[in-house]
């Protein structure tokens, strides 16, 4: 990996190929998200996961969030509830369907 200065000697900072960045980013919560997406997509309709409140890396709505930005990314229809103790997250039906029989 080669670096160097960019333009003049009064640049402040170093560049270097793009052929040398990194690809891809894993956020902080890059690691709750793919579990849960593994989980879900094991998960059979009707089911929902329960994950203590107590076990995410971070907050609630940040973890959501994360989770939310992801699942768009992937195309899953996810949806999510919470409590007090627990984030419950399940598959959600696609539009005009109900889940019944």
């Amino acid at each position: 990996m080669t670096t160097r200065r960019v333009g003049s000697k009064s640049s402040m900072f170093e560049s270097i190929s793009q052929l040398d960045l990194p690809e891809g980013r894993k956020g902080k919560h890059h690691t709750i998200v793919a579990w849960v997406l593994h989980d879900i997509e094991e998960l059979e309709l009707g089911r929902a996961l329960k994950i203590p409140l107590s076990q995410l890396p971070d907050t609630k709505a940040n973890v959501r969030s994360a989770l939310n930005r992801t699942s768009k990314q992937k195309n899953l229809g996810i949806a999510t509830s919470s409590d007090d103790e627990y984030l419950y997250i399940w598959k959600s039906m696609p539009e005009g369907q109900t889940g019944k029989k």
